[in-house]
């Protein structure tokens, strides 16, 4: 249920009414809009409290949460949510670009990648320090090293970190580097790991899984929300079909779809989407125009020798063109990049 509060309720009556919703066995989610204040009240509880509910003070009314999703949904907040981050933001007119190589291979190429990224416009440094790869004999990724290199990039150009955090034992670890928690599409189900991310309260990049549905990537949001963290990010980044020219289908239907559905904000990720250099940035700018977010790119000062998705990343050179590209694309749908 929704208890939806009268415009102009005191901090006095919501924070009653937050009591009185535990009371009753449900969790409470207050959530503090520009006009008014609701309090999502949540459980498996099958008794109708909605009478006892609607008689406390500064109630305006009280409505069921039709939708499987229950803080995700619209109808308990219709406003988008806005996600800063030091200079990235995400969920308004503005665009957030993310960017930067699969794996992180060294200082140099890190450093050298972060700079070129944000003269180009970037507001976000990816790379990863974990790598889940498909065969245990593959680059697996620096680790905490990666991670203190990422930090020294951030350190330098200002951008914030975007990276993937694989096992809820390495949450604590990664938040301590990270600005942003990256799940990774494996990792979509992984409900503990969604519970410690949740936990940890830093914002969190949810990738959709390869054979997820819409309404399966909104439940796994639905495991951080209900942690207690309410800065969740959905990214899509293409499912597996029949098709084989790319190396996902992206489905970019998705992104109005879940503005439709849901208050969060929707990252498309065109590199794994596609696996082809030549098709990102027309997919990027796509992406835009069906009204993304956020994009996040691979970048990488020299892909042919990259340890990771170099067949899908994008040169220094290609990363500036693709935003030159965006910007046009933003402009024309009144947004800012």
């Amino acid at each position: 249920m929704i208890v939806v509060m009268k415009k102009g309720a005191t901090r006095e009556e919501i924070q009653h009414m937050i009591e009185r919703v535990e009371q009753l066995g449900l969790k409470s989610h207050p959530i503090y809009g520009t006009e008014r204040t609701v309090i999502a009240a949540i459980g498996e509880k099958r008794s109708d409290h909605r009478q006892s509910l609607e008689s406390g003070p500064g109630v305006a009314e009280v409505v069921p949460i039709l939708a499987p999703y229950k803080v995700a949904s619209r109808e308990v907040k219709p406003e988008p949510t806005v996600i800063r981050v030091g200079g990235f933001t995400v969920g308004d007119a503005q665009i957030g670009m993310i960017a930067g190589p699969c794996s992180v291979e060294s200082e140099e190429q890190t450093l050298t990648t972060a700079r070129a990224i944000k003269a180009a416009g970037a507001t976000a440094l990816r790379g990863g320090a974990f790598k889940p790869r498909t065969s245990p004999y593959s680059f697996q990724g620096m680790k905490e090293d990666g991670l203190k290199i990422l930090a020294t990039a951030r350190a330098e150009t200002g951008l914030p970190i975007v990276t993937e955090v694989m096992s809820e034992n390495d949450v604590k670890l990664v938040g301590r580097y990270a600005d942003i928690l990256q799940i990774g599409a494996r990792n979509m189900q992984n409900y503990r790991l969604l519970e410690a991310v949740g936990a940890e309260g830093k914002p969190v990049l949810l990738k959709r899984g390869p054979s997820a549905t819409l309404d399966e990537l909104l439940l796994a949001a639905e495991y951080i929300l209900d942690a207690g963290n309410p800065n969740v990010m959905l990214c899509e980044r293409g499912i597996r079909t029949f098709e084989t020219h790319t190396r996902f289908s992206l489905t970019l239907a998705s992104v109005p779809y879940l503005h439709d559905r849901t208050h969060l904000p929707v990252v498309v990720d065109p590199s794994h989407g596609t696996g082809h250099t030549v098709l990102v940035a027309r997919m990027a700018a796509a992406s835009i125009a069906a009204g993304a977010d956020a994009l996040i790119i691979e970048v990488h000062p020299d892909p042919e020798t990259a340890l990771s998705d170099g067949y899908q990343s994008l040169t220094f050179k290609q990363f500036a063109e693709l935003m030159t590209l965006c910007r046009k694309v933003a402009v024309a749908m009144d947004r800012v990049m």
